[in-house]
């Protein structure tokens, strides 16, 4: 039985066009399609405006769910298997940190891992562009890590544009470099400034922030960048569409003026490539990327029936076993925090995540879900970017996402490393 069959449809595609909400009264299943633009976390909002349409960005209702919905990739078929040029053994990495590697059982690198880290060991300006969830982040990590390791007076700035990447790289910093004597801080908004000025004066090996509060660390002196000669700047297109750029640069306007520069995208517009020429020097490009959507997440949509909610239909989802690690994307934090509420109170163990929250909610919220000690995570779009999340069965849009870019990362939070996933898009 397919999930269109469960829900009361009629089991085919059907477009997110104007003409199906007006077949709802412009409600698909009681909520209406996100259309407006997004602002940084702490003061995001969602909803109201006009659809994005810049830098590349179509909204979601101007084109045919078949252009993303991918069905066919449960079927086994026959892969080609990517065979690395290296084993981490080859690579010349300190042998404590070697140890560490092994120790997390890692033996080969990642195809961008594989192609990346030779290059930012010679030095060079690095753009590297690969899907999500394909080890983006130990392709910087690890050469850095070795790099502080040889000289611990050179410091390491990682410029993110979420809180949450930026614990999810210092978690997997530290996790790399048990016993190695050095240090990372996290630098975010949300989160007490004293305490991370306090850190700062510790002279940590790596300052992983997100551009608001670095600049405003940066203002008080509290912290100084002449000394660090390696910028890395994760999720660059995020960066950009956050309105970060500015901010970016007038922090990179204070590192050191010869530095080494690694930049890390899942996609490249022409306002990317204007900042690469602008950023960077004579960039070596790695490309892995092997399409929009990972061929190891199974997608389809849900349909509502007469008679039903998608809260309904959501339950009826729920108590299924194989859903055993749900993520919901929601539009509003509002109904976020209102469909959380009523899946606890449905029974399921559930909690949410989104603007509202204050960082140390949050970061809870994150650490309970990831240990599986709640069924359901129920999200904003502030965790559709970045998170690692191992094991997540199904993602669901409850709410439509405003772009198909939104999509593709929203359902990229399944099917990571090499395992199959489900994404379900209510309409």
């Amino acid at each position: 039985m397919t999930y269109n069959q469960q829900s009361g449809g009629q089991g085919r595609k059907a477009p997110f066009g104007r003409s199906h909400f007006a077949s709802r009264g412009g409600k698909p299943g009681g909520s209406r399609p996100s259309a407006g633009p997004r602002r940084a976390f702490g003061g995001a909002r969602h909803g109201g405006g006009k659809p994005r349409g810049a830098r590349g960005k179509y909204p979601v209702s101007s084109f045919d769910v078949s252009n993303f919905i991918n069905k066919a990739v449960i079927v086994q078929e026959e892969t080609e298997k990517f065979v690395p040029e290296h084993t981490f053994a080859d690579f010349a990495l300190h042998e404590d940190l070697k140890r560490n590697i092994t120790n997390k059982g890692f033996t080969l690198p990642t195809p961008i891992q594989d192609r990346s880290i030779p290059h930012i060991f010679r030095g060079d300006d690095l753009v590297g562009i690969a899907n999500t969830g394909t080890g983006k982040t130990g392709a910087f990590l690890i050469p850095v890590i070795n790099k502080a390791l040889q000289s611990r007076n050179e410091g390491v700035l990682v410029l993110v544009p979420t809180r949450e990447l930026a614990t999810q790289i210092e978690d997997e910093f530290n996790a790399l470099t048990p016993g190695l004597r050095l240090r990372a801080v996290s630098c975010v908004g949300g989160m007490p400034i004293g305490k991370q000025k306090s850190l700062l004066r510790q002279n940590p090996n790596i300052v992983i922030g997100t551009p608001g509060r670095l600049k405003d660390l940066l203002s008080t002196r509290s912290l100084v960048l002449s000394g660090f000669a390696t910028v890395v700047l994760d999720e660059a297109d995020r960066m950009l569409d956050m309105g970060f750029i500015q901010d970016c640069r007038f922090i990179l306007s204070h590192c050191a003026p010869k530095r080494q520069t690694l930049f890390f995208s899942a996609t490249i517009s022409s306002e990317i490539e204007k900042l690469i020429q602008e950023f960077l020097t004579n960039p070596v490009r790695i490309s892995v990327k092997t399409g929009d959507t990972a061929k190891e997440v199974e997608q389809d949509v849900l349909r509502v029936p007469e008679g039903k909610t998608k809260t309904d239909v959501l339950h009826d989802l729920l108590i299924q076993p194989e859903f055993n690690k749900v993520l919901i994307f929601g539009r509003t934090k509002h109904g976020v925090e209102k469909l959380a509420r009523e899946l606890t109170g449905r029974g399921f163990k559930s909690e949410s995540i989104h603007g509202n929250k204050t960082q140390s909610q949050r970061q809870r919220a994150l650490d309970i879900f990831k240990k599986s000690r709640a069924q359901v995570l129920v999200a904003t779009d502030v965790a559709a970017r970045g998170l690692d999340i191992a094991d997540v069965s199904h993602v669901i849009n409850y709410d439509l996402p405003a772009t198909r870019e939104d999509y593709i990362h929203r359902i990229g939070r399944t099917g990571r490393a090499g395992k199959k996933g489900k994404a379900l898009t209510f309409v």
